[in-house]
C-alpha cells in the first residue's frame, strides 16, 4: 500500500504539492443509493411532491457540490471542472434511486472527491426534500466506480 499523501514527514497533515505533475485528461465516476418508503417514491416518480420536482432540484445541487468540493474536504485542491454530468435512475421495485455523477477536467490531480460528493449531495437532497414525509430514507452504497488519467492510469471497481 502506498503511503498516505497527505502528511508530511513529521505526520503532519499538508495539502499535497502537485505543482510538477503533468496536465492529463482525468475522469472519476461516482454512484450512490437512496432507499425509501414506496408512497415516498412515487411521489417523487409522478413530480407531484408538494415541494416540486425532487429529481430536478437533486441534480442542480450535485452539480454544485462538486465545484465547492475543496470548500468542504479540508486538503482537497480547487479544481476547473471541465464537465460534470449526474443522471439519477429510479428502480421502483426497491423504492429507490441511484444518483451516478461523473467529473472530468485537464489538471494535475483528480476529479474523484468531486464526483463522490457530488452523489453525496444530491442524495441528501433528495433526503431533505422528502423528510418530512419520509425519515427513514437510507443513503447507502456510495462508491467510486472508475477514475482515470494522471500517473496512476485507469482504476475500475470489481
Amino acid at each position: 500500500m502506498n503511503k498516505f499523501t497527505h502528511f508530511d514527514e513529521s505526520g503532519q497533515a499538508h495539502m499535497v504539492d502537485v505543482g510538477q505533475k503533468n496536465h492529463t485528461h482525468r475522469v472519476a465516476v461516482a454512484t450512490g443509493m437512496i432507499s425509501m418508503q414506496k408512497d415516498t417514491f412515487a411521489a417523487i416518480k409522478a413530480g407531484s411532491h408538494k415541494k416540486g420536482d425532487v429529481i430536478g432540484i437533486a441534480r442542480i445541487a450535485a452539480i454544485q457540490a462538486t465545484k465547492r468540493s475543496p470548500d468542504l474536504i479540508p486538503l482537497c485542491h480547487p479544481i476547473a471542472l471541465t464537465r460534470v454530468a449526474v443522471e439519477f435512475n429510479l428502480h421502483e421495485e426497491k423504492s429507490s434511486i441511484q444518483c451516478t455523477v461523473t467529473t472530468e477536467t485537464v489538471g494535475q490531480t483528480g476529479v474523484e472527491i468531486e464526483a463522490l460528493t457530488g452523489v453525496q449531495i444530491g442524495l441528501l437532497t433528495i433526503y431533505d426534500m422528502c423528510k418530512a414525509v419520509d425519515r427513514g430514507m437510507v443513503i447507502s452504497d456510495v462508491r467510486l466506480l472508475e477514475k482515470s488519467g494522471g500517473k496512476s492510469g485507469i482504476w475500475k471497481a470489481a
